[in-house]
């Protein structure tokens, strides 16, 4: 049992699942931001071309009352939540991209001197023209 508990103790404090802990934490309290912006600030403002919230449009079929203005409030706080955690990880890409030097590609093709297509940088005859390639690209 106590194998068990080490096992389990060192599975936990790894890296990546410290990580996934620290971001469903931040997530739970990001989603309250943003169901608070969509109920109390967006649904309001929408209400008011449409005359009524969003959370009280429904419909009853034989006594089950069907909420679809909820459903409308909920897939506008995911596309709100999807769209700024977007912009957050495009920032996190530019910043980490910043400081970094793009690294210089290998060059694997060159130019015939004769016909001016593109080659493979071994070729020392040009499949288009059938020409010989010189070595040295200045001869």
């Amino acid at each position: 049992m106590k194998k068990f508990f080490s096992e389990f103790k060192t599975f936990v404090m790894r890296g990546n699942v410290l990580d996934l802990a620290v971001g469903v934490i931040i997530g739970a309290a990001f989603q309250a931001i943003v169901t608070s912006l969509t109920n109390d600030i967006i649904s309001p403002i929408l209400g008011i071309f449409g005359g009524m919230n969003f959370d009280q449009l429904s419909f009853s079929i034989n006594g089950a009352t069907i909420a679809y203005g909820k459903f409308i409030t909920a897939v506008i706080n995911f596309l709100i939540m999807a769209f700024v955690i977007f912009l957050i990880v495009k920032l996190i890409n530019k910043i980490i991209a910043f400081g970094k030097k793009p690294e210089p590609k290998e060059v694997t093709t060159k130019k015939c001197p004769l016909c001016f297509s593109e080659i493979d940088i071994k070729a020392t005859k040009c499949p288009h023209c059938t020409g010989d390639i010189p070595k040295d690209p200045t001869e």
